[in-house]
């Protein structure tokens, strides 16, 4: 079975405390993007046979990867005593700030859940995706929602759909966990106006969403790698609305309004950076 493994944004993401478990409570919101991973799924019927590949040399071996450990967190879960065959199509940049891993592991537990007819609500795929990664539960519902708790408490918010994004992601690679552990708020860190995006959203008010949306980890992210800022200011050169590091980067999005913009920033980012996709928010997948 032949299903699709959509990628997401972050319109604006702010980060609250750290906590006493060493994570971050965050306050943020996800938008679910057209860019996908494909993925061929298939049962085997037999016990300890999953076997998950990809057509990318840098993805993790098997047994690190995230989708193959979705496969076996679903077998554990419903006691099947049966097996999957994972292909992995890699469209989306790695280690990119825009879900990649948590996409294909949320696409292996919807595809199981349909092949082995479990039923499965998907409050209880959710639960099985948060111990794999604080993405991958907002991967599975898919659309435009808060994200706050360490980023497992989702709040679905009012659709951001149709809108023609260019992503651009520079040739390295971010660590999220060294991102949050370099991060450091003090009272002087800008943090986004998230409950006043949200009002704005229900009033489909793009004017103040892209004025006043930002993204508090850039504070690291673009500190260290100045293609970054680059990156935004040429975006916001070619016309874009909003021009904005997705999750810990190191990918940038901007937002147009012109088809003509956005394919002449296309042909002048695709000449520098191999990894700058055409892309638009998607809701209802």
């Amino acid at each position: 079975m032949k299903v699709k493994a959509y990628a997401k944004i972050n319109l604006a993401l702010d980060v609250l405390k750290k906590r006493d478990d060493g994570y971050h409570d965050v306050s943020m919101i996800m938008q679910t993007i057209s860019l996908c991973d494909v993925l061929d799924i298939n049962p085997i019927y037999e016990e300890g046979k999953t076997t998950t590949r990809t057509n990318c040399d840098e993805i993790p071996d098997m047994e690190k990867n995230i989708a193959h450990k979705a496969a076996l967190a679903f077998f554990e879960k419903t006691n099947l005593k049966y097996s999957a065959d994972i292909f992995i199509k890699k469209n989306i940049p790695h280690s990119a700030g825009l879900a990649g891993g948590s996409a294909d592991a949320a696409a292996v537990l919807l595809t199981l859940n349909d092949i082995f007819k479990t039923k499965l609500s998907k409050d209880e795929l959710c639960k099985i995706g948060s111990t794999l990664g604080a993405d991958v539960p907002f991967c599975i519902l898919k659309g435009t929602f808060l994200a706050e708790g360490i980023g497992d408490i989702l709040t679905p918010l009012p659709s951001f759909k149709d809108h023609s994004l260019l992503i651009i992601k520079p040739p390295f690679d971010v660590s999220t966990p060294e991102v949050y552990k370099n991060l450091k708020l003090t009272k002087s860190t800008v943090h986004p106006p998230i409950e006043d995006i949200i009002d704005a959203l229900t009033k489909d008010d793009y004017k103040f969403i892209f004025e006043n949306s930002s993204n508090v980890l850039e504070s690291v992210t673009a500190k260290k790698h100045k293609d970054i800022e680059k990156i935004k200011s040429e975006l916001k050169d070619f016309g874009a609305s909003l021009a904005l590091m997705s999750g810990s980067g190191p990918s940038v999005f901007g937002i147009f309004k012109n088809d003509k913009k956005i394919i002449e920033a296309y042909n002048h980012f695709k000449n520098i950076y191999s990894d700058t996709f055409i892309t638009k928010t998607i809701c209802n997948v």
